[in-house]
């Protein structure tokens, strides 16, 4: 496991219920076209790995498939159990998957490369459980990120904050350009096939509070900056927040917050 691994584990522990009240409703959007490009059909062996919430699993299981999640944070398996009862939910983490060589018809990771620390030894895993031809497909945040999503980073650079030394990044061997042809190049050197990749954009809504709240309760790493400041300073992100978020605003007071996310898939 690497430092970036060990970060993670400590990063999303017994924030389950946080997330799922912020951000959970965010990263579901991609459920759909995922589980379209999957080809996933009733009766066929579905891996749903970093699970989360269990959003893919609960809807690939009301399309009759045989579904498998997991997921790296017990609290997760536990809310992903309740939402996919149809589902085998069980702690596990990428790289190393308790399961046999091409055990299932199709993997799908959503969002799930961004919280490893060597996408390709993980993508590696994923191509070994899945049955030759099966389809693997995923999704990371893209570079440059959304407007919506900078909003936090904006204000905690208003606030004079940066990134705690404490919080590693991937190392440069490990990690790859957040864009189309980067996205791809990884599935293809990961010794997939038929690999397509494209940027997804959407606008995501959310009441000023409810996007606070993730990071206020430490969700993520942009949640681990803000809890580890002084309470001085987490007021003056709190402040600044409130002042660009208004940026965003609808006629309603529901921010309209763009995002910019890759969905990449190829086969075994």
């Amino acid at each position: 496991m690497t430092a970036f691994d060990e970060c993670e584990r400590k990063i999303w522990a017994g924030r389950a219920d946080a997330y799922a009240r912020s951000f959970a409703r965010l990263c579901a959007y991609p459920v759909s076209l995922m589980l379209g490009m999957s080809g996933i059909r009733a009766g066929m062996a579905l891996l749903d790995a970093g699970t989360g919430t269990g959003t893919i699993a609960a809807a690939a299981c009301e399309q009759g498939a045989k579904v498998t999640a997991v997921d790296a944070e017990p609290g997760m398996v536990e809310l992903a159990a309740q939402a996919a009862p149809g589902a085998h939910v069980q702690v596990a983490a990428l790289p190393e998957l308790p399961f046999a060589d091409g055990e299932f018809n199709v993997a799908v990771g959503n969002f799930v490369l961004n919280h490893v620390g060597q996408p390709r030894k993980a993508l590696s895993e994923l191509r070994r459980v899945t049955r030759p031809g099966g389809r693997i497909v995923l999704t990371v945040w893209a570079s440059p990120s959304g407007a919506g999503q900078a909003l936090f980073g904006r204000a905690l650079q208003a606030a004079g904050v940066t990134r705690p030394a404490h919080l590693p990044t991937l190392d440069t061997a490990d990690d790859f350009p957040r864009n189309e042809k980067g996205f791809g190049d990884l599935l293809r050197h990961a010794g997939l096939t038929d690999v397509s990749c494209e940027r997804l954009d959407w606008n995501h809504r959310a009441t000023p509070e409810e996007w606070w709240s993730g990071p206020a309760a430490g969700v993520a790493s942009i949640g681990q900056i803000v809890v580890s400041q002084k309470p001085e300073t987490i007021a003056a992100i709190k402040q600044h927040y409130d002042v660009l978020s208004a940026e965003f605003a609808d006629t309603d007071g529901v921010l309209i917050l763009p995002h910019t996310a890759l969905v990449a898939h190829g086969r075994a």
